[in-house]
């Protein structure tokens, strides 16, 4: 049996399972280093990325069910969708590109030029594209 879903819950699904395995094999990279440190301990970044992978996968899948239940139109929920995970995607990747330079242990210590800009953002299209699929869920249910 093939279930139709909408577009919006089909990428989110996708992205859900993209970082879920994004997040497995960030695991492997965190448990090479574990093995190989001294202190049995991976790059804090390796760390935080494994983690916030894992966490954003679940996030990932979260948008699916509001997505699919929102009344606002398919381009609607699919641009909220896509917003919210170009941003889970982006915060990952400075993880991994810290924990591969190994070039701090707090990116807020010495901030690369836009990083607060790129924060500010990430909170607003975050939060945006959520509320977005959520308020629609509710118009759509209540």
């Amino acid at each position: 049996m093939v279930v139709e879903l909408a577009l919006e819950t089909r990428v989110a699904l996708a992205a859900a399972g993209g970082i879920f395995l994004w997040a497995l094999v960030l695991g492997v990279w965190k448990y090479a280093q574990i093995v190989r440190s001294p202190q049995h301990q991976a790059h804090v970044y390796v760390d935080i990325a494994h983690r916030a992978a894992l966490m954003y996968a679940f996030a990932a899948l979260l948008l699916a069910p509001f997505a699919e239940l929102s009344a606002w139109p398919s381009w609607v929920n699919t641009v909220a969708v896509l917003v919210v995970v170009v941003f889970f995607v982006g915060a990952i990747a400075s993880y991994v590109v810290h924990g591969a330079l190994q070039d701090t242990t707090n990116q807020f210590a010495k901030p690369v030029h836009g990083l607060h800009g790129f924060m500010f953002a990430l909170i607003a299209c975050e939060i945006g594209g959520f509320a977005v699929l959520f308020v629609g869920f509710l118009v759509s249910q209540f």
